[in-house]
């Protein structure tokens, strides 16, 4: 089949890359010129696990092209999928302006093409937006919903550092649609995908993402809440959850209940505010909601508190972005850490192997060039080199060359907020919840 993507980020790229892989012709639509480049040339638009490989060989391929001219790309495939952001307002609302523009610009295609078209939206956006989206595109193409193009709402469920196998081998795949047609056709384009499909209601699936990303970041704020107990009692946190873990009748993933660090990324933070404010508009109390961004703000006091108690001034970073396995730095707690630590008169040194200024692009430049735009005096590539010049290393990816290190420089102080290390705090080691 014939495939429009709209916008080349996380869920673009990936999405881009994998439908060709299952052998669908692919043609990506981005404003920014440098991504469109990139696809053009095989080459991806992120950091991800393998999808420089899928990428490039689909290119080879001739099933994988990208142009900036929407229209006709709208007109030289039968299905376009929305994969653009949906960044938070500065009060908390989803800001859905890129989605409207989209439905625009693929409403201007229709305008000009004869034939049936499957509209269908990747991105994360509240319930309404499938309605919304659908009045937009017959205002601006004059053809008929359900008549001459049909709407489909099916959320993605991927994690950056594992998008590729996420797409692969998702726990379902997600169908909503108001027209039996549309939802048969993407049944087609998912016919390779190991995974069952899933229909529902249209304001259901738009609204799962939000629940799923409201429970995974307060999995990992309970966590850290029963880490900091158990650390002021002397027990070992990791047993109790372990333990608490074990009872798997209740469907709970062990996945995120690990006591740690604070959640952050382009996709937690967002979309619990999200539904926060959906509540306050909505009228309700939702009190558990709202504390778990306390508690997060909490857990990254603490972690803030640690390294200012030790009293050293030339402090390594290891491990910027907010999570292994990427370079968004969007939202990263460990960048806010750095920020304030920066403000306060310390000396820093940065070190992440995922993390390239020549590489940032889009938002996570953007990003970059506003909160740390002197990034470039404090990073580095030198693992050795950044260790040999700090007196207090913080930890925040749970990477194998970060193992052990507190038995290789024992002169050095080391933080850890992933548990790279089953010991528990000792002279110069000492866990955020253990």
């Amino acid at each position: 089949m014939n495939i429009s993507i709209f916008g080349l980020g996380y869920v673009g790229c990936v999405s881009t890359g994998c439908l060709a892989q299952n052998g669908h012709r692919v043609i990506g639509v981005d404003v920014i010129d440098f991504k469109v480049d990139l696809v053009n040339n095989g080459r991806p638009t992120i950091i991800e696990k393998d999808i420089d490989k899928i990428l490039y060989e689909q290119w080879k391929n001739g099933r994988i092209s990208a142009t900036k001219d929407y229209v006709q790309a709208v007109m030289y495939t039968e299905v376009s999928m929305i994969c653009v952001k949906t960044p938070s307002t500065n009060n908390g609302h989803l800001d859905l302006s890129y989605v409207y523009n989209t439905s625009k610009q693929i409403g201007e295609g229709l305008r000009k093409k004869d034939g049936y078209h499957v509209i269908v939206i990747r991105s994360t956006v509240l319930p309404g937006t499938n309605q919304k989206v659908g009045e937009i595109v017959e205002k601006i193409s004059g053809k008929r919903r359900n008549t001459n193009f049909a709407i489909v709402s099916n959320p993605e469920f991927l994690r950056e550092g594992s998008a590729v196998e996420d797409y692969n081998n998702p726990a379902i795949t997600l169908l909503a649609s108001d027209n039996l047609e549309a939802i048969q056709i993407m049944k087609d384009v998912y016919k390779d995908i190991n995974a069952p499909i899933e229909e529902t209601e249209i304001e259901v699936a738009e609204i799962i993402k939000f629940v799923n990303n409201s429970f995974h970041a307060l999995k990992i704020s309970f966590a850290n809440e029963v880490g900091n107990i158990c650390k002021k009692m002397n027990i070992d946190s990791h047993k109790v959850m372990s333990l608490f873990c074990k009872d798997t009748s209740l469907n709970i993933s062990p996945y995120y209940f690990k006591s740690g660090f604070a959640y952050g990324g382009s996709c937690l933070p967002k979309d619990l505010k999200s539904l926060v404010t959906l509540s306050h508009d909505l009228y309700l109390n939702s009190a558990i909601l709202e504390a778990i961004v306390m508690s997060n703000e909490n857990q990254k006091k603490i972690a803030l508190d640690m390294i200012v108690s030790k009293g050293k001034k030339k402090i390594g970073i290891l491990g910027l972005s907010f999570k292994k396995g990427t370079d968004d730095l969007r939202f990263s707690p460990t960048v806010e850490i750095t920020e304030n630590l920066l403000g306060k008169g310390y000396s820093i040194l940065i070190y992440d192997s995922k993390v390239s200024l020549s590489r940032l692009t889009g938002t996570n430049r953007k990003y970059v060039d506003k909160h740390i735009p002197h990034l470039s005096k404090l990073i580095s590539d030198d693992l050795g080199f950044v260790i040999s010049n700090s007196d207090l290393l913080v930890i925040s990816h749970n990477e194998d060359k970060f193992r052990h290190l507190e038995d290789n420089y024992p002169d050095k102080i080391f933080i850890d907020l992933v548990r790279t290390s089953n010991k528990q705090s000792n002279d110069n080691y000492e866990g955020i919840c253990w």
